[in-house]
């Protein structure tokens, strides 16, 4: 089945179960080379800070690594949060990366700390930092220009590199800024799906041209499970949600991770995941491209970034490689 839009991945480097760190990475080497393989248009990488399940939090050094044992496809960050970081570290790492693998590299941000209070601390930065977003990204699209914001400050890597910039987000706010600066939108309707069609309609609205972008881009999250069987994919899911309750029960609760089942099924952790995976396609291959089809019509998105959710390496490959089959890649 042919398809009208665009098919990424958004890989968080889920550390499984029964799986190490050093596999989780392995495990990108591979999902990034197989998508590169059945021709997915991009993988993006999300910053995400002390969750045990999720290993991505260095995320230039992470797609540098992808980067060096793939060839051809394009990789990103999906995104960077940038109220981390200073807009210069930004533009010199991601710079690094636009010089060492030309045309291949892009920049998602977001204003979410990708951690909690104690993360920030970490960091050395304060909650008031997310208030500067719209200037940090106007400065670091300037670092990244041919012409810096700062009088005599280059970015050395980054200056001149036009790193491509997306921004990310779940509100309204993220849709206003991206239309104003003339940049692609990414919404993140895999873990927060309440505002996406106004905030598509809003971007869309309102978007003004810009030197990177002519016309409105629409970039959707959605969760996948594909599999052999719809039983297969089902009880995928169900191990997945399984999953990510105990571990959001668990984070600073050490105890939590010993609570029965039952009990987190009742538990505000269970509500928040039942309404991450608003938007979950899960089934074989063509039941899932159907799902993802449905999707994209009614929001009207270019591209959908697909989120494999499976409890381990080898089932998120398999839900990948069957995606693209189904859709004739």
């Amino acid at each position: 089945m042919a398809i009208n839009f665009s098919l990424s991945l958004l890989d968080i480097c889920a550390v499984g179960p029964s799986e190490t760190i050093a596999q989780s990475f392995a495990g990108s080497v591979a999902l990034a080379q197989l998508a590169e393989r059945m021709g997915y248009r991009r993988v993006w990488y999300a910053e995400h800070h002390g969750i045990h399940s999720i290993a991505s939090a260095a995320t230039s050094v992470l797609i540098a690594h992808v980067a060096a044992h793939t060839k051809t496809i394009v990789l990103g960050s999906g995104g960077i949060m940038l109220p981390n970081h200073s807009p210069l570290t930004i533009a010199e790492q991601f710079g690094t990366l636009a010089e060492l693998y030309p045309g291949r590299i892009d920049l998602g941000l977001g204003r979410a700390p990708g951690g909690d209070a104690a993360t920030f601390y970490a960091l050395r930065r304060t909650p008031d930092v997310a208030d500067r977003f719209p200037q940090d990204v106007v400065e670091l699209r300037g670092l990244l220009s041919d012409e810096s914001p700062i009088v005599g400050l280059r970015a050395i890597p980054g200056h001149g590199t036009q790193v491509p910039l997306y921004i990310l987000g779940s509100s309204l706010f993220g849709a206003q800024l991206a239309a104003r600066l003339g940049l692609p939108y990414a919404f993140a309707s895999h873990f927060a799906p309440q505002a996406l069609e106004e905030a598509i309609s809003l971007y869309r609205r309102d978007f003004q041209p810009s030197r990177q972008l002519e016309r409105p881009y629409v970039i959707a999250g959605v969760n996948v499970v594909a599999a052999d069987s719809a039983t297969e994919a089902q009880q995928l899911l169900d191990i997945t949600r399984r999953n990510v309750i105990r571990n959001l029960a668990s984070r600073g609760n050490s105890e939590a991770t010993q609570l029965d089942d039952a009990v987190l099924a009742r538990s505000p952790h269970a509500a928040f995941v039942r309404q991450m995976f608003t938007y979950t396609a899960v089934g074989d291959g063509p039941m899932v491209l159907s799902y993802l089809q449905q999707f994209r019509d009614r929001i009207s998105a270019d591209e959908l970034i697909t989120v494999h959710h499976t409890p381990s390496v080898a089932t998120r490959l398999r839900s990948v490689e069957l995606l693209a089959q189904a859709a004739g890649m």
